[in-house]
């Protein structure tokens, strides 16, 4: 399942965008920006940690399956 990206990484990513279109040396976030950015990281670093625990999971409770060449 796919999921936009946040408002808040949207608006970063603008203006990472800015800042070497311009050549610019600095990158100022609001604190509201700031938190907010900081939020979304760890939502998304949260989802992967559960999808990563998810997916061993679900390898470990895989059938093992072995195959031999029969009568050949």
């Amino acid at each position: 399942m796919m999921q936009q990206i946040s408002l808040s990484i949207q608006n970063f990513n603008n203006k990472v965008k800015h800042l070497n279109q311009t050549n610019s040396k600095q990158l100022m976030l609001s604190a509201d920006e700031a938190r907010n950015l900081h939020s979304d990281i760890f939502t998304l670093l949260a989802n992967i940690a559960e999808m990563q625990s998810k997916s061993q999971d679900t390898i470990k409770k895989s059938p093992e399956i072995s195959l031999d060449g029969g009568g050949f």
